[in-house]
Protein backbone atom coordinates (compact mmCIF):
# COMPACT_ATOMS: atom_id res chain seq x y z
CA UNK A 1 0.00 0.00 0.00
CA UNK A 2 1.41 3.53 -0.92
CA UNK A 3 2.10 5.27 2.54
CA UNK A 4 2.39 8.56 1.03
CA UNK A 5 -1.41 8.52 0.48
CA UNK A 6 -1.74 8.94 4.37
CA UNK A 7 -0.34 11.70 6.31
CA UNK A 8 1.64 11.51 9.58
CA UNK A 9 -0.68 11.81 12.42
CA UNK A 10 1.81 14.16 14.14
CA UNK A 11 0.67 16.43 11.67
CA UNK A 12 -3.12 16.80 13.61
CA UNK A 13 -1.93 17.59 16.87
CA UNK A 14 -2.88 21.06 17.01
CA UNK A 15 -5.74 20.74 14.70
CA UNK A 16 -7.09 18.21 17.33
CA UNK A 17 -6.73 20.50 20.14
CA UNK A 18 -8.27 22.92 18.49
CA UNK A 19 -10.95 20.84 17.99
CA UNK A 20 -11.35 19.62 21.72
CA UNK A 21 -11.71 23.09 22.52
CA UNK A 22 -14.26 24.33 20.85
CA UNK A 23 -16.57 20.93 21.22
CA UNK A 24 -16.48 19.64 24.01
CA UNK A 25 -19.98 19.34 25.84
CA UNK A 26 -20.32 20.19 29.78
CA UNK A 27 -22.21 16.58 30.80
CA UNK A 28 -24.08 18.74 33.01
CA UNK A 29 -26.00 19.98 30.06
CA UNK A 30 -27.66 16.75 29.56
CA UNK A 31 -28.93 17.08 32.73
CA UNK A 32 -30.10 20.52 32.61
CA UNK A 33 -31.87 20.07 29.26
CA UNK A 34 -33.07 16.70 30.01
CA UNK A 35 -31.24 15.27 27.60
CA UNK A 36 -31.24 11.07 27.26
CA UNK A 37 -27.26 10.33 26.51
CA UNK A 38 -27.49 6.92 24.40
CA UNK A 39 -31.16 6.70 24.55
CA UNK A 40 -31.45 5.99 27.73
CA UNK A 41 -33.77 7.49 30.56
CA UNK A 42 -32.64 7.96 34.10
CA UNK A 43 -33.26 4.29 35.42
CA UNK A 44 -31.24 2.76 32.44
CA UNK A 45 -33.94 1.59 30.57
CA UNK A 46 -34.50 2.47 26.50
CA UNK A 47 -36.33 5.49 25.44
CA UNK A 48 -39.44 4.04 23.73
CA UNK A 49 -38.62 5.04 19.73
CA UNK A 50 -40.89 2.51 17.55
CA UNK A 51 -42.45 -0.47 17.70
CA UNK A 52 -42.25 -4.08 16.50
CA UNK A 53 -43.42 -7.90 16.18
CA UNK A 54 -39.64 -9.47 14.96
CA UNK A 55 -38.26 -9.39 18.56
CA UNK A 56 -38.60 -8.55 22.64
CA UNK A 57 -35.89 -8.87 25.17
CA UNK A 58 -36.79 -9.16 28.76
CA UNK A 59 -34.57 -8.42 31.54
CA UNK A 60 -36.74 -6.81 33.91
CA UNK A 61 -40.09 -5.12 34.89
CA UNK A 62 -42.10 -1.96 36.05
CA UNK A 63 -43.85 -1.98 39.50
CA UNK A 64 -44.81 1.41 40.55
CA UNK A 65 -42.34 2.81 38.50
CA UNK A 66 -39.39 0.98 40.23
CA UNK A 67 -37.56 -1.29 37.51
CA UNK A 68 -37.41 -4.83 39.37
CA UNK A 69 -34.97 -7.04 37.98
CA UNK A 70 -35.79 -10.35 36.70
CA UNK A 71 -34.76 -13.20 34.56
CA UNK A 72 -33.51 -12.58 31.14
CA UNK A 73 -36.04 -13.64 28.38
CA UNK A 74 -35.48 -13.87 24.78
CA UNK A 75 -38.54 -14.23 22.46
CA UNK A 76 -38.68 -14.19 18.25
CA UNK A 77 -41.97 -13.77 17.24
CA UNK A 78 -42.77 -14.75 20.48
CA UNK A 79 -41.49 -17.69 20.56
CA UNK A 80 -39.03 -17.90 24.14
CA UNK A 81 -35.30 -19.11 22.92
CA UNK A 82 -35.40 -21.84 25.27
CA UNK A 83 -38.27 -23.54 23.28
CA UNK A 84 -36.88 -23.01 19.78
CA UNK A 85 -33.33 -24.35 21.35
CA UNK A 86 -34.94 -26.95 22.55
CA UNK A 87 -37.13 -28.04 19.64
CA UNK A 88 -34.05 -28.10 17.51
CA UNK A 89 -32.16 -30.17 20.28
CA UNK A 90 -34.85 -32.45 20.61
CA UNK A 91 -35.11 -33.71 16.66
CA UNK A 92 -31.25 -32.75 16.43
CA UNK A 93 -31.34 -30.65 13.62
CA UNK A 94 -30.20 -27.68 12.69
CA UNK A 95 -32.61 -24.28 13.46
CA UNK A 96 -30.59 -21.32 12.28
CA UNK A 97 -32.50 -21.07 8.62
CA UNK A 98 -35.54 -22.13 10.40
CA UNK A 99 -35.22 -18.93 12.68
CA UNK A 100 -34.14 -16.86 9.68
CA UNK A 101 -37.93 -17.94 7.82
CA UNK A 102 -39.57 -16.85 11.75
CA UNK A 103 -37.79 -14.34 10.93
CA UNK A 104 -38.44 -12.87 7.91
CA UNK A 105 -42.40 -13.98 7.63
CA UNK A 106 -43.48 -14.26 11.24
CA UNK A 107 -44.74 -17.94 11.59
CA UNK A 108 -42.71 -21.32 11.32
CA UNK A 109 -42.36 -23.06 8.32
CA UNK A 110 -44.16 -26.76 7.32
CA UNK A 111 -41.49 -29.31 6.92
CA UNK A 112 -41.81 -28.66 2.74
CA UNK A 113 -41.76 -24.82 3.26
CA UNK A 114 -38.23 -24.89 5.00
CA UNK A 115 -36.92 -27.59 2.57
CA UNK A 116 -37.54 -24.77 -0.17
CA UNK A 117 -36.15 -21.93 1.75
CA UNK A 118 -33.37 -23.93 2.69
CA UNK A 119 -32.51 -24.81 -1.50
CA UNK A 120 -33.44 -21.17 -1.91
CA UNK A 121 -30.68 -20.13 0.17
CA UNK A 122 -28.12 -22.92 -1.24
CA UNK A 123 -28.91 -21.53 -5.03
CA UNK A 124 -28.01 -17.86 -3.70
CA UNK A 125 -24.98 -19.08 -2.13
CA UNK A 126 -22.94 -18.36 -5.02
CA UNK A 127 -21.16 -14.44 -5.09
CA UNK A 128 -21.29 -12.62 -8.76
CA UNK A 129 -18.71 -13.38 -11.29
CA UNK A 130 -14.99 -12.06 -10.77
CA UNK A 131 -16.52 -10.50 -7.45
CA UNK A 132 -14.15 -11.96 -5.35
CA UNK A 133 -11.22 -11.00 -7.40
CA UNK A 134 -12.47 -7.62 -8.26
CA UNK A 135 -13.78 -6.71 -4.84
CA UNK A 136 -12.24 -8.67 -2.36
CA UNK A 137 -8.62 -9.60 -3.17
CA UNK A 138 -7.95 -6.37 -4.93
CA UNK A 139 -8.15 -4.65 -1.24
CA UNK A 140 -7.21 -6.49 1.49
CA UNK A 141 -8.46 -5.10 4.76
CA UNK A 142 -6.97 -5.67 8.13
CA UNK A 143 -10.49 -6.01 9.69
CA UNK A 144 -12.96 -8.38 8.16
CA UNK A 145 -15.70 -6.34 9.57
CA UNK A 146 -14.88 -3.59 6.97
CA UNK A 147 -14.46 -5.68 4.27
CA UNK A 148 -17.67 -7.44 4.61
CA UNK A 149 -18.63 -4.05 4.80
CA UNK A 150 -17.16 -2.41 1.79
CA UNK A 151 -18.38 -5.51 0.02
CA UNK A 152 -22.08 -5.57 0.60
CA UNK A 153 -21.98 -2.05 -0.55
CA UNK A 154 -20.22 -3.60 -3.33
CA UNK A 155 -22.49 -5.88 -4.18
CA UNK A 156 -25.25 -2.78 -5.16
CA UNK A 157 -23.31 -2.30 -7.98
CA UNK A 158 -24.20 -6.12 -9.31
CA UNK A 159 -27.95 -5.83 -8.98
CA UNK A 160 -29.86 -5.09 -11.86
CA UNK A 161 -32.51 -3.47 -9.91
CA UNK A 162 -31.00 -2.50 -6.53
CA UNK A 163 -32.54 0.88 -5.57
CA UNK A 164 -36.59 -0.89 -5.88
CA UNK A 165 -37.35 -0.77 -2.11
CA UNK A 166 -40.52 -3.04 -2.64
CA UNK A 167 -41.33 -5.82 -0.46
CA UNK A 168 -40.87 -8.25 -3.15
CA UNK A 169 -37.33 -7.13 -4.09
CA UNK A 170 -35.94 -5.91 -0.72
CA UNK A 171 -37.17 -9.13 0.00
CA UNK A 172 -34.80 -11.04 -2.83
CA UNK A 173 -31.74 -8.77 -1.81
CA UNK A 174 -32.31 -10.47 1.52
CA UNK A 175 -32.44 -13.75 1.12
CA UNK A 176 -29.40 -13.02 -1.16
CA UNK A 177 -27.02 -11.40 1.41
CA UNK A 178 -28.19 -13.71 4.08
CA UNK A 179 -26.94 -16.37 1.79
CA UNK A 180 -23.62 -14.53 0.56
CA UNK A 181 -22.54 -13.25 3.93
CA UNK A 182 -20.76 -16.16 4.78
CA UNK A 183 -18.90 -16.42 1.53
CA UNK A 184 -17.79 -13.05 1.48
CA UNK A 185 -16.12 -13.50 5.23
CA UNK A 186 -14.79 -16.56 4.38
CA UNK A 187 -13.29 -14.98 1.41
CA UNK A 188 -11.78 -11.81 3.34
CA UNK A 189 -10.33 -13.87 6.28
CA UNK A 190 -8.63 -16.14 3.09
CA UNK A 191 -6.89 -13.11 1.70
CA UNK A 192 -6.01 -10.86 4.89
CA UNK A 193 -4.22 -14.74 6.20
CA UNK A 194 -2.38 -14.33 2.00
CA UNK A 195 -1.62 -10.48 2.18
CA UNK A 196 -1.13 -9.98 6.13
CA UNK A 197 0.00 -12.85 7.62
CA UNK A 198 1.78 -14.32 4.87
CA UNK A 199 -0.01 -18.14 4.99
CA UNK A 200 -1.29 -20.24 2.60
CA UNK A 201 -5.00 -19.11 1.35
CA UNK A 202 -7.50 -21.54 0.64
CA UNK A 203 -10.76 -21.42 -1.47
CA UNK A 204 -13.43 -24.32 -1.06
CA UNK A 205 -16.24 -24.46 -3.35
CA UNK A 206 -19.73 -24.06 -1.27
CA UNK A 207 -21.18 -27.42 -0.99
CA UNK A 208 -25.60 -26.33 -1.92
CA UNK A 209 -27.04 -29.35 0.71
CA UNK A 210 -24.45 -27.53 3.90
CA UNK A 211 -26.52 -25.88 6.26
CA UNK A 212 -25.01 -22.21 7.28
CA UNK A 213 -23.33 -23.45 10.19
CA UNK A 214 -21.65 -26.17 7.72
CA UNK A 215 -20.73 -23.99 5.15
CA UNK A 216 -18.63 -21.59 7.77
CA UNK A 217 -16.79 -24.66 9.32
CA UNK A 218 -15.98 -25.80 5.40
CA UNK A 219 -14.74 -22.72 4.37
CA UNK A 220 -12.45 -21.84 7.19
CA UNK A 221 -11.24 -25.42 7.87
CA UNK A 222 -7.77 -26.37 5.36
CA UNK A 223 -9.07 -30.22 5.69
CA UNK A 224 -12.69 -29.17 5.33
CA UNK A 225 -13.12 -31.54 8.24
CA UNK A 226 -15.87 -31.09 10.85
CA UNK A 227 -17.90 -33.20 13.35
CA UNK A 228 -22.11 -33.23 13.22
CA UNK A 229 -21.89 -31.62 16.67
CA UNK A 230 -19.34 -28.37 16.26
CA UNK A 231 -21.61 -27.85 13.47
CA UNK A 232 -24.46 -27.71 15.85
CA UNK A 233 -23.09 -26.22 18.67
CA UNK A 234 -21.62 -23.00 15.76
CA UNK A 235 -25.77 -22.93 14.47
CA UNK A 236 -26.77 -22.29 18.13
CA UNK A 237 -24.22 -19.42 18.10
CA UNK A 238 -26.01 -18.13 14.84
CA UNK A 239 -29.65 -18.45 16.61
CA UNK A 240 -28.76 -16.38 19.83
CA UNK A 241 -27.26 -14.05 17.40
CA UNK A 242 -29.71 -13.82 15.30
CA UNK A 243 -32.05 -10.98 16.68
CA UNK A 244 -31.74 -8.76 19.68
CA UNK A 245 -35.05 -6.38 18.98
CA UNK A 246 -35.01 -3.15 17.10
CA UNK A 247 -33.23 -1.41 20.21
CA UNK A 248 -29.58 -3.03 19.76
CA UNK A 249 -27.60 -0.13 17.83
CA UNK A 250 -26.84 -2.23 14.51
CA UNK A 251 -30.39 -2.92 14.15
CA UNK A 252 -31.48 0.73 15.15
CA UNK A 253 -29.32 1.85 12.79
CA UNK A 254 -30.68 -0.27 9.97
CA UNK A 255 -33.91 1.01 10.63
CA UNK A 256 -33.02 4.43 10.77
CA UNK A 257 -30.94 4.47 7.80
CA UNK A 258 -33.72 2.37 5.89
CA UNK A 259 -36.15 5.27 7.14
CA UNK A 260 -34.78 7.46 4.37
CA UNK A 261 -35.75 5.17 1.58
CA UNK A 262 -32.17 4.35 0.67
CA UNK A 263 -31.47 0.75 -0.92
CA UNK A 264 -30.62 -2.70 1.08
CA UNK A 265 -27.01 -2.57 0.86
CA UNK A 266 -26.51 0.80 2.13
CA UNK A 267 -28.50 -0.32 4.77
CA UNK A 268 -27.32 -3.33 5.46
CA UNK A 269 -23.60 -2.11 5.48
CA UNK A 270 -24.41 0.91 8.18
CA UNK A 271 -25.59 -2.50 10.25
CA UNK A 272 -22.25 -4.05 9.96
CA UNK A 273 -20.00 -0.44 10.37
CA UNK A 274 -22.54 -0.26 13.81
CA UNK A 275 -21.93 -3.93 14.95
CA UNK A 276 -17.96 -3.49 14.49
CA UNK A 277 -17.98 -1.31 17.31
CA UNK A 278 -15.96 -2.46 20.64
CA UNK A 279 -19.24 -1.17 23.13
CA UNK A 280 -21.44 -3.60 20.69
CA UNK A 281 -20.38 -6.97 18.68
CA UNK A 282 -16.91 -6.25 18.78
CA UNK A 283 -16.94 -6.58 22.52
CA UNK A 284 -16.20 -10.45 22.47
CA UNK A 285 -12.59 -9.59 21.35
CA UNK A 286 -12.61 -7.44 23.76
CA UNK A 287 -13.42 -10.50 26.57
CA UNK A 288 -10.80 -12.53 24.26
CA UNK A 289 -7.81 -9.48 24.62
CA UNK A 290 -9.03 -9.08 28.91
CA UNK A 291 -9.07 -12.94 29.24
CA UNK A 292 -5.08 -12.95 27.81
CA UNK A 293 -4.39 -9.63 30.04
CA UNK A 294 -5.42 -11.95 33.51
CA UNK A 295 -3.75 -15.46 32.04
CA UNK A 296 -0.62 -13.32 31.94
CA UNK A 297 -0.67 -11.31 34.92
CA UNK A 298 -2.33 -13.62 37.23
CA UNK A 299 0.29 -16.74 37.80
CA UNK A 300 -2.53 -19.11 38.64
CA UNK A 301 -5.98 -18.61 37.26
CA UNK A 302 -7.18 -21.52 39.42
CA UNK A 303 -6.51 -19.29 42.41
CA UNK A 304 -10.21 -17.47 42.94
CA UNK A 305 -8.98 -14.76 45.01
CA UNK A 306 -5.88 -14.01 42.79
CA UNK A 307 -8.08 -13.32 39.89
CA UNK A 308 -10.33 -11.26 42.23
CA UNK A 309 -7.84 -9.00 43.17
CA UNK A 310 -6.60 -8.98 39.44
CA UNK A 311 -10.56 -7.95 38.47
CA UNK A 312 -10.33 -4.93 41.76
CA UNK A 313 -7.20 -3.54 39.92
CA UNK A 314 -9.72 -3.79 36.25
CA UNK A 315 -12.39 -2.00 37.52
CA UNK A 316 -9.88 0.66 39.33
CA UNK A 317 -8.32 1.47 35.69
CA UNK A 318 -5.18 0.36 36.86
CA UNK A 319 -4.74 -2.55 34.32
CA UNK A 320 -6.23 -4.23 31.37
CA UNK A 321 -6.95 -1.46 28.87
CA UNK A 322 -7.69 1.12 31.68
CA UNK A 323 -10.98 1.25 30.85
CA UNK A 324 -12.42 0.55 34.39
CA UNK A 325 -14.47 -2.13 32.39
CA UNK A 326 -14.62 -6.06 33.13
CA UNK A 327 -16.03 -7.42 29.89
CA UNK A 328 -18.69 -10.15 28.78
CA UNK A 329 -20.47 -8.07 32.21
CA UNK A 330 -23.31 -6.41 32.35
CA UNK A 331 -26.38 -5.55 29.64
CA UNK A 332 -28.41 -2.39 28.85
CA UNK A 333 -31.70 -4.68 29.54
CA UNK A 334 -30.47 -8.27 31.38
CA UNK A 335 -30.10 -7.81 34.90
CA UNK A 336 -30.36 -11.51 36.23
CA UNK A 337 -29.12 -13.38 33.39
CA UNK A 338 -29.00 -13.31 29.52
CA UNK A 339 -30.41 -16.30 28.17
CA UNK A 340 -27.65 -16.69 25.45
CA UNK A 341 -25.01 -16.44 27.79
CA UNK A 342 -26.84 -19.20 29.56
CA UNK A 343 -27.14 -21.10 26.54
CA UNK A 344 -23.49 -21.37 25.48
CA UNK A 345 -22.02 -21.52 29.27
CA UNK A 346 -23.80 -24.62 29.44
CA UNK A 347 -22.30 -25.77 25.79
CA UNK A 348 -18.79 -24.46 26.10
CA UNK A 349 -18.12 -26.15 28.95
CA UNK A 350 -19.18 -29.78 27.18
CA UNK A 351 -16.66 -28.90 24.41
CA UNK A 352 -13.98 -26.92 26.98
CA UNK A 353 -13.30 -30.26 28.63
CA UNK A 354 -12.80 -32.45 25.14
CA UNK A 355 -10.69 -29.59 23.86
CA UNK A 356 -8.46 -29.16 26.85
CA UNK A 357 -9.60 -25.75 27.76
CA UNK A 358 -11.27 -26.51 31.06
CA UNK A 359 -9.14 -23.39 32.63
CA UNK A 360 -10.10 -20.98 30.51
CA UNK A 361 -14.43 -21.93 31.27
CA UNK A 362 -13.50 -21.78 34.70
CA UNK A 363 -11.37 -18.11 34.72
CA UNK A 364 -14.84 -17.06 32.97
CA UNK A 365 -16.81 -18.91 35.32
CA UNK A 366 -14.60 -17.27 38.10
CA UNK A 367 -15.39 -14.32 36.43
CA UNK A 368 -19.04 -14.33 35.94
CA UNK A 369 -19.76 -15.52 39.73
CA UNK A 370 -17.18 -12.56 41.33
CA UNK A 371 -17.12 -9.70 38.82
CA UNK A 372 -20.95 -8.26 40.09
CA UNK A 373 -19.68 -8.02 43.84
CA UNK A 374 -16.72 -6.50 43.21
CA UNK A 375 -18.32 -3.42 41.05
CA UNK A 376 -20.77 -3.14 43.95
CA UNK A 377 -17.37 -2.51 46.33
CA UNK A 378 -15.21 -0.50 43.89
CA UNK A 379 -17.79 1.71 42.56
CA UNK A 380 -20.51 1.68 45.51
CA UNK A 381 -23.59 0.95 42.85
CA UNK A 382 -26.02 -1.13 43.74
CA UNK A 383 -26.65 -2.42 40.69
CA UNK A 384 -27.60 -5.83 39.65
CA UNK A 385 -25.45 -7.11 36.40
CA UNK A 386 -24.80 -11.29 35.04
CA UNK A 387 -22.60 -12.10 32.55
CA UNK A 388 -23.56 -11.13 28.68
CA UNK A 389 -23.43 -13.15 25.49
CA UNK A 390 -20.21 -11.95 24.77
CA UNK A 391 -18.92 -13.49 27.62
CA UNK A 392 -18.87 -17.17 26.48
CA UNK A 393 -18.65 -16.69 22.64
CA UNK A 394 -15.04 -16.53 22.56
CA UNK A 395 -14.47 -19.55 24.10
CA UNK A 396 -17.07 -21.41 21.93
CA UNK A 397 -15.47 -19.95 19.01
CA UNK A 398 -12.44 -20.91 20.17
CA UNK A 399 -13.07 -24.55 20.58
CA UNK A 400 -14.70 -24.71 17.02
CA UNK A 401 -11.05 -23.59 16.11
CA UNK A 402 -12.53 -19.93 14.31
CA UNK A 403 -9.88 -17.57 14.66
CA UNK A 404 -10.21 -14.59 16.43
CA UNK A 405 -10.37 -12.69 13.65
CA UNK A 406 -13.61 -13.88 12.90
CA UNK A 407 -15.87 -13.54 16.27
CA UNK A 408 -17.47 -10.00 15.41
CA UNK A 409 -18.02 -11.42 11.49
CA UNK A 410 -19.40 -14.99 12.94
CA UNK A 411 -22.15 -12.44 14.78
CA UNK A 412 -22.83 -10.49 10.75
CA UNK A 413 -23.64 -13.41 9.83
CA UNK A 414 -25.84 -14.19 11.97
CA UNK A 415 -27.51 -10.91 12.69
CA UNK A 416 -28.12 -10.14 9.22
CA UNK A 417 -31.30 -12.01 9.08
CA UNK A 418 -32.45 -9.71 11.92
CA UNK A 419 -31.48 -6.38 10.04
CA UNK A 420 -33.01 -7.68 6.92
CA UNK A 421 -36.23 -8.57 8.87
CA UNK A 422 -36.35 -4.90 10.85
CA UNK A 423 -35.71 -3.64 7.65
CA UNK A 424 -39.16 -5.37 5.82
CA UNK A 425 -40.78 -3.96 8.81
CA UNK A 426 -39.79 -0.69 8.39
CA UNK A 427 -40.35 -0.41 5.15
CA UNK A 428 -43.91 -2.22 5.39
CA UNK A 429 -45.02 -0.28 8.27
CA UNK A 430 -43.04 3.35 8.65
CA UNK A 431 -43.27 6.25 5.80
CA UNK A 432 -41.45 8.75 8.15
CA UNK A 433 -37.60 9.47 8.35
CA UNK A 434 -36.32 9.53 11.59
CA UNK A 435 -35.16 12.54 12.40
CA UNK A 436 -34.84 13.12 16.59
CA UNK A 437 -34.31 16.72 17.69
CA UNK A 438 -30.68 18.12 19.09
CA UNK A 439 -30.24 21.16 20.87
CA UNK A 440 -28.19 23.43 20.18
CA UNK A 441 -25.60 24.92 22.41
CA UNK A 442 -23.43 27.25 20.07
CA UNK A 443 -23.56 30.58 21.10
CA UNK A 444 -23.94 34.01 18.45
CA UNK A 445 -20.77 34.95 16.89
CA UNK A 446 -19.87 37.60 14.08
CA UNK A 447 -18.72 36.86 11.43
CA UNK A 448 -15.13 38.75 10.65
CA UNK A 449 -13.69 39.18 7.44
CA UNK A 450 -10.42 37.01 6.79
CA UNK A 451 -7.96 40.13 7.29
CA UNK A 452 -8.98 41.25 10.41
CA UNK A 453 -8.61 37.39 11.84
CA UNK A 454 -5.39 37.27 10.61
CA UNK A 455 -4.71 40.73 12.05
CA UNK A 456 -6.36 39.25 15.32
CA UNK A 457 -4.31 36.16 15.54
CA UNK A 458 -0.83 38.54 14.91
CA UNK A 459 -1.63 40.75 17.95
CA UNK A 460 -2.11 37.35 20.07
CA UNK A 461 1.00 36.36 19.50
Amino acid sequence: MDSSLFVDNSAFGELSRKFTENNRVNPAAFDKYSVKKGLRNPDGTGVMVGLTKICNVEGYYIDDGEKIPKEGRLNYRGIDLYDFVGGCTADDRFGYEELVYLLLFGVLPTQKELDNFCALLALNRELPFDFVEDVIMRAPSPNIMNKMGSSVTALYAYDPNPDDISVENVLRQSIQLIAQLPAIMSYAYQVKRRYFYRKSMYIHPVKPTQRTAEVVLNSIRSNRQFSDSEAKLLDLCLIIHADHGGGNNSTFTTRCVTSTGTDTYSAIGAGIGSLKGFRHGGANIKVSDMVKNITENVSDTADEEAVCDYLRRIVRKEVNDGSGLIYGMGHAIYTLSDPRAVLLKKHAKQLAEEKGLLSEWQLLDTIERNAPAIFCEEKGLNKIICANVDLYSGLVYRTLGIPEDLYTPMFAIARVAGWCAHRLEELATCSKIMRPAYKSLAKHQDYRMLAERLEEMTENR
